[in-house]
């Protein structure tokens, strides 16, 4: 029956999507701003956004309302001061909550269209919005960052327009999440003058027509891309679980390198369920007209202003970086805007472990942002010590190109590995095999015993450990020596 409601659960997700992207048709051509105010489309963005929430979660919903209403009164009654601190406690408080309660009280295990989802980018959005207000009414414009004045917010939105931004039809099932600002300005019709936008890797983008572009061909190719994806996962997903790769026999009976082609083969089976879910979602918002972003070099149209991935540039990554830079963008956006820009001690670390609160209470998630902070130390390591060797000639970059793409997907899908086991004991049981095989292969190819193999790297693991955390304050800031073997086994040394 579980298995049941979470089918149902995605049926309804998939049905109110399509309705969702008619009605952004029929809001971008009949509710232009050219034809009608500002107040009567945050109206009715607000009401379509309320029934399709109403529709797919039922009188869950309200939570919707609740979170929004206690942080619109954090924000309204607090001082200015530290108003951006309370709500963010707040905003965020009441999630971890609501994800307990569904976690641990209801369905343990279901990935399902659960209301904790668009819980999660309405925490974005109110999170980003505190902070944008705070920036805007009490500092001045030369503490700012460019990114942060463009963001800040001069004057308190009206609660209409606040529950507009986080609630709108197009985005209260599956975000993404976006700036204010780039909402009003939608909303308003302004969205195509020339301004100031920044990604996930810091570069900056301007616009520098004034006409109004049509979407039609981004949103059918987006479309197109949403029905390749939703293809691939239904085929593959049944035949690739991530279940079988901690399977006592199939761990037993398979070689190590044939383990490791299978995990990142099942993790590949997974992505395009992100695809197809933030790909729809992207389609949707451009349908009503939402997700300019200026003119390519050729001058067409751009169209991925509140785009969440880059599916070639997250298959052919080379890096931990460049994947995490392509994967859920507008949140890697709003974890460097909130908390790795403004964090004083630790960014890194911090960065990664608000993302895990965010994400959920599974212990699976933790582990995989643990992790994470070792991969991304790592990668860092490599980068700066061993990459400069390869770039003598084009034959030595293509090489490198190829083991640290091949690298990176293995990296990535060790990591993430946890996230998809949800569970304490499958995830601990994936580390042990990941371990004890690694071990296993140096005690054969040196000629000693796995019991030895096992004493020595688990010392050396932990004192390399160590000195990595050791290290954490200068991580961010400049290069750090980091044996790349002892952060592999950290896991190893958790246990």
């Amino acid at each position: 029956w579980i298995q049941s409601i979470s089918l149902l659960s995605g049926v309804n997700f998939v049905a109110c999507q399509l309705f969702a992207l008619l009605m952004a048709v029929w809001f971008r051509i009949y509710l232009h701003p050219s034809k009608t105010s500002p107040f009567i489309r945050h109206v009715v963005a607000t009401l379509l956004g309320f029934y399709l929430a109403l529709f797919c979660f039922g009188w869950y919903s309200l939570h919707f309302l609740v979170q929004s209403g206690l942080s619109y009164s954090v924000m309204v009654f607090a001082g200015l001061e530290h108003m951006h601190k309370y709500c963010f406690i707040v905003t965020l408080s009441y999630l971890i909550l609501c994800q307990i309660t569904r976690v641990y009280v209801f369905d343990y295990g279901m990935y399902s269209a659960d209301f904790t989802g668009p819980m999660m980018v309405i925490t974005q959005k109110i999170t980003s919005l505190a902070f944008e207000i705070h920036d805007g009414l009490t500092k001045r414009d030369a503490q700012l960052t460019p990114t942060q004045k463009y963001l800040a917010i001069r004057r308190m939105p009206s609660l209409l327009e606040y529950l507009s931004y986080n609630c709108n039809f197009m985005g209260i099932l599956a975000g993404p999440t976006c700036s204010y600002n780039d909402y009003k300005a939608f909303i308003e019709g302004t969205g195509y003058q020339p301004r100031h936008q920044e990604n996930a890797n810091g570069k900056e983008n301007g616009k520098y027509k004034q006409s109004e572009p049509s979407p039609k061909n981004d949103v059918i190719s987006k479309l197109c891309t949403c029905a390749v994806s939703l293809a691939i996962y239904l085929s593959l997903c049944k035949l690739l679980p991530v279940e079988h790769a901690i399977d006592d026999d199939f761990v037993s009976s398979t070689p190590f390198h044939l383990q490791v082609i299978y995990l990142y083969l099942a993790m590949l089976a997974l992505r395009p369920k992100y695809y197809f879910v933030w790909t729809l979602a992207d389609a949707i918002n451009n349908a009503a007209g939402f997700g300019f972003n200026g003119y390519n070099k050729d001058g067409s149209p751009r169209w991925d202003l509140i785009s969440n991935l880059r599916i070639l540039d997250i298959e052919f990554a080379t890096s931990f970086k460049s994947f995490l830079d392509n994967w859920n963008i507008q949140t890697a956006l709003w974890l460097k805007r909130v908390c790795y820009e403004r964090c004083a001690i630790n960014p890194t670390a911090a960065t990664f472990l608000l993302s895990a609160m965010w994400h959920g209470v599974y212990p699976g998630y933790y582990l995989t942002f643990l992790t994470g902070i070792a991969m991304t130390m790592a990668a860092r390591a490599v980068r700066h010590n061993i990459r400069p060797y390869f770039l003598v000639s084009d034959s030595y970059k293509n090489v490198y190109d190829v083991v640290t793409w091949a690298s990176t997907q293995i990296a990535i899908s060790y990591t993430v590995a946890p996230f998809v086991l949800l569970a304490v004991g499958p995830s601990l049981k994936f580390y042990r095999y990941v371990c004890l095989t690694s071990i296993k292969i140096s005690a054969f190819k040196r000629g000693g015993t796995v019991d030895s193999a096992f004493s020595v790297a688990a010392t050396v693991s932990f004192l390399h450990c160590c000195r990595c955390i050791k290290n954490v304050n200068e991580a961010t800031s400049q290069s750090v020596e980091i044996n790349t073997f002892s952060l592999a086994w950290l896991p190893l040394v958790r246990l």
